[in-house]
């Protein structure tokens, strides 16, 4: 349930492609304020290509969680242990942005209700998310990693880069809604994620005392 929040906002350079998958291509008129000439391109990966590409994710994931410090190099190999575990999953996708370079990647999976991916978070949750769970209607959005701009810069534009790859995301697992799991002390993601269109779940904590573990639940539609 980490996701790393790190990003900037590209234009749409590429909206054919991305308009195939539910993207609304930018326009002027549409939008104000700046935006980046040249948008990143969306794709995705395979598991063995996610697979041969690990140390590119990991150095991304480093360099927008900390840098090269002794904190920053065990929280680089917790995510790759992580990724590694969650590629396995059946209908694991991870969606790279790239131009010259790799420039951020977002990935997920379906969930059900006894999926031991709910069991990191000391959460009740409310009837209907349950019923989602049950039929299959949940995407699990396990990973946003975007350099640092974007959870403070123009999240609400359609060229946002985190929009945008939540948005492939979820129009790749149609009909299914995206759910994230966040601590409940990170402020500063759960801020961003609220920016970039995500609404908070009514839930209830399993424990009333304080807990580490206590996490909010965030719905995404298409």
């Amino acid at each position: 349930m980490t996701t790393n929040l790190v990003g900037h906002g590209g234009a749409d350079a590429h909206a054919g492609a991305d308009a195939a998958h539910g993207e609304k291509p930018w326009s002027p008129g549409r939008e104000r304020g700046p935006s980046p000439r040249q948008g990143d391109r969306l794709r995705p990966l395979s598991r063995r290509q996610v697979e041969d590409r690990f140390e590119d994710l990991g150095d991304l994931y480093e360099e927008t969680s900390g840098g090269a410090t002794r904190a920053g190099t065990r929280s680089r190999a917790d995510f790759l242990r992580r990724l590694a575990s969650d590629v396995r999953r059946p209908g694991f996708t991870l969606l790279i942005a790239e131009n010259t370079t790799l420039t951020a990647f977002a990935y997920g999976f379906p969930v059900r209700g006894a999926d031991p991916w709910w069991q990191g978070c000391d959460t009740r949750l409310p009837r209907t998310v349950r019923g989602l769970a049950v039929t299959g209607g949940l995407f699990a959005v396990s990973g946003i990693v975007v350099p640092p701009r974007v959870r403070t810069h123009y999240q609400d534009r359609d060229w946002n880069l985190a929009r945008r790859l939540q948005r492939r995301l979820l129009a790749d697992h149609a009909p299914a809604l995206g759910v994230a799991l966040l601590p409940a002390a990170d402020t500063e993601t759960l801020a961003a994620y609220r920016a970039w269109g995500w609404r908070d779940v009514v839930a209830q904590a399993r424990d009333p005392r304080p807990s580490a573990r206590a996490c909010r639940v965030l719905l995404l539609g298409r």
